[in-house]
């Protein structure tokens, strides 16, 4: 079985069904392989290819309980696999270079011969002087610099003369850009918004993690509704309601605004996993298949 130019699976047994390209008993989302005992439930109907997050931005909520990271890692692990042509331009505020490679060399991607390749840009937050810098002025345009930088990258990987088609931009951890930004949500929104418009401008995917649990306040609630405005696809990765599992290690909702149901509308498709995270890989499955 082989991977489509489009990042979807070619083979015998490829339908599409809905929130994502069915092939046997898997289910394929923004990119992830779903596996799925048994077949593919009613609910899942034709939709736009979420596979494709070509031009959307995609936010991964978790809580301090269950965290999203495994969602961030297997993403990275699927734009840059060796049928990809994609580039990731990946924005480091919580963990060094040598975090990432370690966890992707488990998921078989060596992120040090990618950034040789030029395939793996990676900032390191944590060195750059551009928020160190403390009051507001100064703090705003360490994001505004921090912006640029991002946006150079793109518009190089995305001229002619490179001839790469798409670009991934990963932010991984939002709580430590408002950190960065002196504790002001509304630079961090503008930041954002302005790293939104590449997804028009270039055509790039920015995938975005944050904890949504830290948030107490409403001024930080409502950081948290807009996060969810701007977003394109949410994936919220929670507990289990239930309590712990010996196989399951949390559930996952992933919603996608941009969905298009069978008369061509455009609808919101709300879509509710389990997972279980392994060393190399992470088991998907329908509530109650596993106890």
């Amino acid at each position: 079985m082989s991977k489509g130019k489009a990042g979807c699976l070619e083979g015998p047994c490829k339908s599409r069904l809905g929130g994502a390209l069915f092939v046997g008993t898997e289910v394929v989302t923004c990119g992830m392989r779903l596996r799925v005992p048994g077949s593919a439930p009613g609910w899942i109907e034709d939709e736009t290819r979420v596979s494709d997050c070509a031009g959307r931005v995609v936010l991964i909520q978790d809580c301090v309980e269950t965290s999203g990271a495994f969602l961030l890692h297997h993403l990275m692990k699927r734009t840059l696999s060796r049928e990809s042509s994609e580039i990731v331009v990946f924005v480091a505020f919580a963990h060094p270079f040598y975090h990432y490679d370690r966890i992707l060399k488990k998921l078989g991607c060596n992120l040090v011969t990618l950034s040789q390749k030029g395939r793996f840009i990676f900032f390191d937050m944590r060195k750059l002087d551009c928020l160190d810098e403390v009051g507001g002025g100064r703090t705003k345009s360490g994001l505004v610099e921090l912006f640029h930088k991002i946006h150079k990258a793109a518009e190089v990987i995305a001229s002619p003369e490179t001839k790469k088609s798409c670009i991934t931009i990963m932010i991984d951890d939002l709580s430590l850009v408002e950190v960065a930004a002196q504790g002001s949500s509304s630079y961090v929104l503008d930041f954002l918004r302005y790293c939104r418009t590449l997804t028009t401008e270039v055509g790039c995917t920015l995938i975005l993690l944050n904890h949504e649990d830290i948030y107490s306040n409403s001024e930080e609630s409502t950081l948290n509704l807009e996060l969810e405005y701007l977003a394109d696809i949410v994936m919220k990765a929670k507990p289990l309601a239930t309590g712990l599992a010996a196989d399951v290690h949390g559930q996952l909702t992933v919603l996608n605004k941009r969905s298009i149901n069978e008369h061509g509308k455009i609808k919101k498709r709300i879509q509710n996993f389990q997972f279980k995270v392994k060393e190399n890989s992470v088991d998907y499955f329908y509530s109650g298949s596993r106890t």
